[in-house]
C-alpha cells in the first residue's frame, strides 16, 4: 500500500502544475457554459479526498492526539478557511489564471504569513506525525514547497484569456 499511498499523495500536483502553466487549455476544456474555477474545486476536492484515503491506509490512529495536534491542526485549517473567505472559490483555485478578475487581499493572514494556504495545509499534515508515516508528510508538503515556487513565478504571457 506505500507506493500506492505515496502516489496518491502526489496526485494533485502535476494536476495543479499543468493548470498553472498552461491554464488556456483548462478554461477551453472546460468551455463556456462552465466556470473553470468550480470545475478545478470539484477536481480539486476528489484529489484531495484521495489524499486522505490514502493518509489513512498508512496510519496508525490512536487516542488521544498527541499535545501538539490541536494547536498546529486548528492553527493550519484556520489559515485555510481564511484563505478561502477572503479570496472566494474563484481567488482559490486560481481565477486570476483563467482571466478573472481577482482583487488584492491584504487582510490576515495575507500581508504576514507568505503562502498562508499552503502553510495552513503543511501545520495540519505535521500535526498528524504521530499516526502518519513522516514520510507521507514530508512528501505530500514537498508538493506545497513546489507549489509555493511555481506559483511564485507569475507569467503573464501564460494566462488564460477570459471567454466572453
Amino acid at each position: 500500500m506505500g507506493v500506492l499511498a505515496a502516489i496518491a499523495v502526489l496526485l494533485p500536483f502535476p494536476f495543479y502544475y499543468w493548470l498553472w502553466t498552461r491554464p488556456h487549455t483548462w478554461v477551453n476544456h472546460c468551455g463556456r457554459g462552465r466556470d473553470p474555477c468550480k470545475v478545478m474545486a470539484y477536481v480539486s476536492h476528489f484529489l484531495k479526498l484521495l489524499q486522505l484515503i490514502s493518509l489513512y491506509s498508512v496510519s496508525s490512529l490512536s487516542l488521544p492526539p498527541p499535545f501538539y495536534f490541536w494547536p498546529l491542526f486548528g492553527f493550519g485549517q484556520f489559515l485555510n478557511f481564511r484563505v478561502y473567505q477572503l479570496l472566494g472559490e474563484s481567488g482559490t483555485y486560481y481565477g486570476v489564471r483563467f482571466g478573472k478578475s481577482i482583487p488584492w487581499v491584504t487582510e490576515f493572514p495575507f500581508g504576514v504569513i507568505k503562502d498562508p494556504q499552503y502553510v495552513g495545509s503543511i501545520l495540519s499534515l505535521f500535526a498528524c506525525l504521530s499516526w502518519v508515516p513522516i514520510q507521507y508528510i514530508l512528501l505530500w508538503s514537498l508538493g506545497y514547497v513546489f507549489m509555493i515556487h511555481l506559483e511564485s513565478k507569475e507569467d503573464l504571457a501564460t494566462r488564460a484569456k477570459p471567454l466572453s
